[in-house]
C-alpha cells in the first residue's frame, strides 16, 4: 500500500474500491492487499445493519429510551476500528454501533445503554472502550489526555476520538486537537461527516474547505477518505495508527459519509433534507458495494451470504431477548462504581438514598 498520509491533503476523498465495486487504483493503493480482512468487516457490517435495525424496532416499541442509527455508515465505523489494536483505547460518541460489534461487544450490554438500565452499558471498558459520550465533543479531550498517559506509560497505544462533523463546532474538540498535537500524542480523530449535524449542513458549520484541512492549523496530518469504502477506511487507519505509534504525533481523517436515517428516533429528517438527497446517497450503500467487490474477486458466494444473515439473524434475537422488558437494576448500584473504595461522603449518601426508598415501598 502507498502511503496515504504523505501525499498532500486533497479535496478528492481517498477510495481503493468505486461505487460499482471495482479497484480504483487511487493513490497507488490496491483493496487485493485486505483480501484476508474484508470478509470479515463485510460481515460485521451486515451485522451492524441487522442490529441498527433491531435497534429502532425496539425503542418505537417503547423498549429503549432513544436510539441513534447509523445506517449508511456502517463502512467507517467498521473499517477504522478493524484496524487498531484490540487494546488501542476508543472514545465513542453515541452512533458507532459498528465499532462495537468490532469490539466484540455483545448487542445487549449496548441495549442496556440505551435502556438505561445500566449506565454505559454492558462489556464496554473491559474492551478497551470509553462509555458512550452523549454531550457533544467532551470525549475527544478524554482521548487526548489518554493518548498523553499513553506515551508516559510507554504502552505502544494509539486512542481514538470518534465525533461526528457538528462535533467540531465545539470548543472542546479545538483544545483537544490543539493538546494533542502540541505533546504530540498518540491520538486520531476520526470525523464521521454525515452530511448533517441534526439539523445543521456543513455548509452553515465552517468555511475551511475541508474539516481535514483545519488539520493545518494544529500541525498534524489532514486526510479525506470515502467513508463509504470500508477498505480506504481501514488503510488510511492503519496509516494514522503507525505514524502515532512511531512517536509522529495525531492525525485528523475525515470520513464522508451519511446518515440514512434520522439524527435518532426523536428526530424527523424529512423537516430538512430532501428525498432526492436520500436517495442520491442510498445508492452508495457501503455494503452493497463491499458485497460486489467480494463476489467480482471471488471472495464470496451466495453461501457466504446465507450464513452471514443467519448470524446477523441470531444476534437480533439475542439482543431482543436480553433487552425486552428488561428489569432494573437498583438505583443504589450507581454508587459502587464511583470510586474503588467508596468515600464516607459516598457512604453516607447510599444509606439514606435505600432509607428514602424503603420508605416509599
Amino acid at each position: 500500500m502507498a502511503d496515504l498520509l504523505i501525499q498532500g491533503l486533497s479535496l478528492e476523498p481517498l477510495q481503493l474500491v468505486a461505487p460499482d465495486g471495482t479497484a480504483t487504483g487511487m493513490a497507488g493503493s490496491d483493496p487485493a492487499a485486505l483480501h484476508d480482512r474484508l470478509p470479515t468487516m463485510y460481515e460485521t457490517m451486515v451485522a451492524t445493519r441487522e442490529l441498527d435495525e433491531e435497534f429502532v424496532n425496539l425503542q418505537r416499541q417503547g423498549q429503549l429510551a432513544l436510539f441513534p442509527s447509523c445506517h449508511g455508515q456502517e463502512a467507517a465505523q467498521v473499517g477504522c476500528a478493524s484496524a487498531l489494536r484490540h487494546t488501542d483505547w476508543l472514545f465513542p460518541q453515541y452512533r458507532e454501533l459498528g465499532v462495537f460489534l468490532v469490539r466484540g461487544i455483545e448487542p445487549g450490554g449496548i441495549g442496556m445503554a440505551w435502556r438505561g438500565t445500566w449506565h454505559g452499558g454492558l462489556g464496554f471498558v473491559e474492551r478497551h472502550v470509553a462509555p458512550i459520550s452523549i454531550a457533544i465533543g467532551t470525549h475527544a479531550l478524554h482521548a487526548a489526555g489518554a493518548a498523553m498517559a499513553s506515551t508516559w506509560l510507554g504502552d505502544d497505544g494509539v486512542t481514538v476520538a470518534f465525533i461526528g462533523d457538528g462535533a467540531t463546532s465545539e470548543g472542546d474538540v479545538h483544545e483537544a486537537m490543539n493538546l494533542a498535537a502540541v505533546t504530540r500524542a498518540p491520538c486520531i480523530f476520526y470525523v464521521q461527516n454525515n452530511g448533517w449535524a441534526i439539523s445543521t449542513p456543513p455548509s452553515d458549520q465552517y468555511r475551511a474547505q475541508s474539516l481535514a484541512h483545519k488539520a493545518i492549523g494544529y500541525g498534524m496530518p489532514g486526510v479525506r477518505v470515502d467513508g463509504n469504502d470500508v477498505a480506504a477506511c481501514y488503510q488510511v487507519v492503519t496509516e494514522a495508527a503507525e505514524r502515532a505509534r512511531g512517536g509522529e504525533g495525531p492525525t485528523l481523517i475525515e470520513a464522508i459519509t451519511y446518515r440514512l436515517g434520522p439524527h435518532t428516533t426523536s428526530d424527523d429528517p424529512t423537516l430538512y433534507r430532501s428525498d432526492d438527497e436520500v436517495d442520491a446517497w442510498r445508492a452508495l450503500d457501503p455494503i452493497e458495494r463491499c458485497r460486489i467487490y467480494l463476489r467480482q474477486s471471488g471472495l464470496w458466494d451466495d453461501a457466504d451470504e446465507e450464513r452471514v444473515r443467519a448470524t446477523a439473524s441470531a444476534l437480533r434475537t439475542s439482543l431482543r431477548d436480553a433487552v425486552f422488558d428488561a428489569p432494573d437494576g437498583p438505583v443504589e448500584e450507581m454508587f459502587d462504581h464511583v470510586f474503588v473504595e467508596p468515600t464516607p461522603v459516598l457512604t453516607a449518601q447510599r444509606a439514606e438514598l435505600v432509607a428514602e426508598l424503603g420508605r416509599e415501598v
